[in-house]
């Protein structure tokens, strides 16, 4: 990589645009860029640094700093442009940081956004542009350099004061800045992830040990006392050996819990021997108990069963005479039904005879049989009379419903004349109304084109209003901002000059006796200066800059509030004044949106009776269609019914001779059919009931005689005698029911006379039952103890024989995964350096640094030599030191002694060029680490002032050698001996408006 050419505008320093020519100052192959403290030449670096990595170095990158120039004109914006050669391919790259700028409208400041460009040349000679993307520029030259930040801070730009700690820290120091340059962050991220993996497998070995505890827990539970007789394992989740005494412990607890099973299986055959022993005994006795009572209880029914034979006796003797009145019975009922129905005929008869003429009332059947024969003979030759009567009355009846139809039709013709009339009238009023509401719809739609806008007006023109007051404050807000901004700026300004007065004595305050001053390199300081009266510290200056910078920060937020404001206040204005030449009020706004909002009601209110004109408009034409349809049809239907009457009343004029001459006297014919047919039914009533009487007057004669010869044959004096014996059925079923009971009561009390057993226990004593019962609940009670122990140890061996297959899956389970841990444990101990495999208790972070520190000396050993003419030799150590892990030690090697030595033992100017060296070993050894990157440009910072003559010239001879692969090394220093030694040079100037560079060649 090598540089050609810088160009600073408004950075850091610069005020103005500075360009640097690397191309000019690389042609000697060493230049010099020297000037006074504080002018810039640190900043030159980190240009080249920003350009490249859009940030400064870190150390210099301190929160809340800012890049511009404060000596750049508000107008100048800051940027960086750097080009380079890299990878092949020459390239500029052009950065400007966020930054305020001024308004291109009004007054304030706004953030310009961070900026980056990347263009490359072709063959031609001609630039093209490749990217404007900040992460993409960042990807691009990242691949192409090969080195981070940080390595490049390292590599390229050379802090020599950096390398001197380095030399004099211990291993962890050493640890971190090797770490950045080499990116071993995958090695320490292995260890970390070796460690997670160890904690991972231990909890899950630990989480499987709880679960195996909480088994033996469930084991000592459901045991009981089996799992007392051996003790539990005191192991914990973790410690080797649990799962074995685990599973050691459960196998004796089964073994005792099957013990006690065979006790248990003992107590419950002795127990059920007595159970069966008492349940025998139980039922010997409540056997002799219930034949002693069969044997009391006989006797006492036979006592009952003799008590009861009187009434025995004469229910069957009731019984006996109520089956022979039974014969009699058919021929009592006979007689009832033939008196009945003597009655009802003489009843009926009498009734009849009250409804015939006088002279009628004691006539016999024969005489009104012929009456009846007559009449009908009459009223049969009526029938054709009754039919011409009801024809002409049906005649009459369609005579009037035609007069009625045709007063319905004259109506119906008389309303559609009326309603044709007014039809013209109707339908252009209709068409009228349809029209209008088209007409409102499209204004509805002009109407609500002009609403939306009005009302989006009327809003703005509030906000405008309401932006005003705004405006006002935000106005208030800046000058005050810019007051205290101002304020704070000449306070700092202030103490920075009174600070930059005293700086001798600020920098005497640090000097420390034998160690070299950091501004000269000398070693010796015989009149260090001492502060004067008010002098100003480092922390009060700063302090003063941040409030400086906070009260800009104030004041540019309130710049961007008033533009936001003002800006948010125009866009209100022209959005409120729309096409208008003046912008209108509120007020007036208010009134045009409620004036259209008025019309535009109106006309939606128009418009929505569109569909209802449509909708009367049809149906208005299809009642004037049916009208005329109605008024057609009631013509003709009055021209069929003149034909109709004609036809009615010549067919009414022919039955009128025929009904006349039938209906003699009376009004119609059918009035005297209906007199003929009355005096028929009564004739033929009356001759019935004349004979029905006679028939029930010889049934109740020849019933009375039955009766009679029946009760003398079932032994009765007389039919009455055999009445009152009688009983229903129900009443001799109660009789044949107490007879039957009382004789079955007599066998059953006969039979249980011949028991023999019953007999025999009545003799014995009596039955101890309650005893025998106690005693069989007792052994009952006790069987029932024993095989509910039975069953809780049977299930006391069945869970623990569950619970131990459970244990035994879940160390099988946990087998690998404890195998698992042993593996990751040993080598997350391996790579932490606490496993005793490591015997030099390295990490491994460290053992591939301590390799990397390997090649840095060997490649810093070549220049080293040369610098201190053979005499030093920096080699890698890997012993440890006191308590600390090795791998870190760094040891010089002085041939003049032949002794080994720690590098924090060197000298001022040893130290100097024993870190150059390790500064340019480290280079090579970095730059073949990012690919075998070449760099061609190389700056180193600070520290010749340690060395003598002949030392600087051994240096200077060893840098000037870098020539040799094309390489060009730029010394940053302030030293005066070096302008005379090296002739490029690159000088800073301090100065009131801003630094400056000036080439020297």
């Amino acid at each position: 990589m090598r540089l050609h050419r810088l160009t600073l505008t408004a950075f850091g320093p610069f005020g103005a645009t500075q360009e640097v020519d690397f191309d000019a100052l690389s042609s000697a192959g060493l230049f010099l860029l020297h000037g006074p403290t504080g002018a810039g030449k640190t900043s030159v670096l980190d240009a080249v640094c920003y350009a490249l990595y859009g940030a400064v170095p870190g150390a210099r990158q301190s929160p809340g700093a800012t890049l511009r120039s404060d000596h750049a004109p508000a107008g100048l914006p800051t940027e960086v442009q750097l080009e380079l050669t890299v990878g092949g391919r020459r390239l500029e790259v052009t950065r400007s940081p966020a930054q305020p700028r001024p308004k291109k409208k009004g007054d304030g400041f706004t953030t310009e956004k961070a900026q980056s460009r990347l263009r490359e040349r072709d063959p031609k000679g001609d630039w093209q542009g490749l990217s404007k993307s900040h992460q993409e520029i960042g990807e691009e030259l990242a691949q192409l350099i090969g080195m981070s930040r940080d390595q490049f801070c390292q590599v390229v730009l050379l802090p020599q004061g950096d390398f001197a700690r380095f030399l004099r820290s211990d291993a962890e120091a050493r640890g971190k800045l090797l770490g950045k340059l080499f990116d071993t962050r995958r090695f320490a991220a292995v260890e970390e992830r070796l460690a997670e993996l160890r904690r991972t497998a231990e909890a899950r070995v630990k989480s499987g040990d709880e679960q195996i505890l909480a088994l033996a827990q469930r084991i000592a539970q459901a045991g009981g006392p089996a799992a007392t007789e051996a003790a539990p394992p005191a192991v914990r989740a973790g410690e080797p050996g649990l799962a074995e005494a685990v599973l050691e412990w459960a196998a004796i607890a089964r073994s005792a819990a099957r013990e006690h099973l065979d006790i248990a299986h003992s107590v419950v055959a002795e127990a059920e021997n007595r159970q069966r022993a008492a349940r025998r005994a139980l039922d010997a006795e409540r056997e002799l108990a219930r034949l002693q009572e069969r044997y009391a209880d006989t006797l006492r029914r036979a006592d009952a069963l003799e008590e009861r034979r009187p009434e025995h006796d004469r229910c069957r003797e009731q019984l006996e005479r109520a089956r022979k009145a039974d014969r009699v019975a058919p021929a009592l009922e006979l007689r009832e039904e033939a008196e009945r129905a003597y009655r009802v005929a003489s009843d009926a008869l009498d009734r009849t005879r009250e409804r015939l003429p006088d002279e009628l009332a004691d006539s016999g059947a024969d005489r009104l049989a012929d009456l009846e024969r007559r009449f009908r003979q009459e009223l049969g030759a009526l029938e054709a009379a009754r039919k011409a009567e009801m024809r002409s009355a049906s005649i009459d009846e369609e005579r009037v419903r035609l007069n009625r139809d045709a007063r319905a039709d004259d109506e119906i013709v008389r309303e559609a004349d009326a309603w044709l009339a007014d039809w013209d009238t109707t339908r252009a009023e209709l068409t009228e109304c349809i029209e209008a509401a088209q007409e409102a719809a499209t204004r509805a739609e002009q109407l609500a084109g002009q609403l939306a806008p009005a009302r989006l007006r009327l809003g703005a023109a509030r906000r405008r209003d309401a932006l005003a007051d705004d405006v006002q404050d935000a106005r208030d807000a800046l000058a005050a901002a810019r007051e205290r901004a101002l304020a704070a700026h000449e306070s700092w300004l202030g103490l920075r000059e009174r600070r930059l007065r005293d700086i001798a004595a600020e920098l005497a305050a640090g000097l420390v006796a034998g160690e070299p001053c950091t501004v000269c390199g000398s070693a010796e300081h015989p009149a260090p200066a001492s502060p004067g009266d008010g002098h100003v510290d480092r922390a009060t200056e700063e302090k003063a800059l941040a409030a400086h910078r906070s009260a800009e920060e104030a004041r540019t937020g309130a710049e961007h509030a008033l533009t936001l404001v003002r800006e948010r206040q125009a866009a209100a204005r022209r959005e409120a004044q729309g096409d208008e030449a003046s912008a209108p009020t509120v007020a007036e706004l208010h009134s045009l949106v409620d004036r259209l909002s008025g019309e535009q009601a109106e006309v939606h209110r128009l418009a929505a009776g569109t569909h209802a004109a449509r909708e009367a408009l049809d149906a208005a034409e299809r009642e004037h269609a049916k009208r005329v349809e109605q008024r057609q049809e009631a013509r003709n239907r009055a021209a069929a019914r003149t034909s109709q009457r004609e036809a009615l009343d010549r067919e009414q004029a022919g039955l009128e001779d025929q009904i006349t001459a039938a209906r003699g006297e009376s009004e119609s014919v059918a009035a005297h059919a209906k007199e003929l047919t009355r005096r028929v039914d009564l004739l033929a009533d009356a001759a019935e009931a004349v004979r029905t009487e006679q028939d029930a007057a010889q049934r109740r004669k020849e019933a009375d005689d039955r009766l009679s010869d029946a009760a003398f044959k079932a032994g009765f004096d007389t039919p009455q005698a055999a009445a009152a014996t009688l009983l229903g059925a129900a009443a001799q079923r109660d009789l044949q029911h107490r007879i039957d009971a009382w004789q079955a009561e007599a066998a059953a009390v006969a039979d249980r006379r011949t028991e023999r057993d019953a007999r025999e226990a009545a003799g014995r004593p009596a039955a101890r039952a309650a005893a025998a019962e106690s005693g069989h609940e007792t052994a009952e009670r006790l069987l029932r103890e024993a095989a509910s122990a039975r069953a809780a140890a049977r299930d006391r061996c069945a869970e623990l024989d569950r619970l131990s297959g459970q244990a035994a899956e879940q160390v099988r389970r946990l087998g690998p995964v404890r195998q698992e841990y042993e593996r990751v444990a040993r080598l997350a101990g391996l790579t932490a350096g606490t496993s005793a495999d490591n015997e030099r208790k390295m990490r491994l972070e460290a053992y591939v640094l301590a390799a990397r520190l390997e090649q840095v000396a060997a490649a810093a050993t070549a220049r080293l030599q040369r610098m201190s003419s053979g005499r030093y030799t920096l080699v890698h150590s890997d012993a440890r030191t006191g308590g600390r892990r090795a791998g870190l030690g760094l040891h010089v090697v002085d041939a003049w002694t032949g002794s080994e030595r720690d590098t924090s033992t060197l000298s001022g100017g040893e130290t100097f060029f024993a870190s150059l060296a390790l500064a340019l070993g480290l280079a090579d050894v970095v730059a073949e680490e990012a690919g075998g990157v070449r760099l061609d440009t190389l700056f180193i910072d600070e520290g010749f002032g340690s060395l003598d003559d002949q030392t600087l010239d051994e240096v200077l001879d060893v840098l000037d050698s870098l020539r040799e692969r094309d390489r060009s090394v730029g010394i940053v220093s302030h030293v005066a001996d070096l302008r005379r030694r090296i002739p490029a040079r690159l000088e800073v100037v301090k100065d009131r408006h801003g630094s400056t560079v000036r080439h020297r060649l």
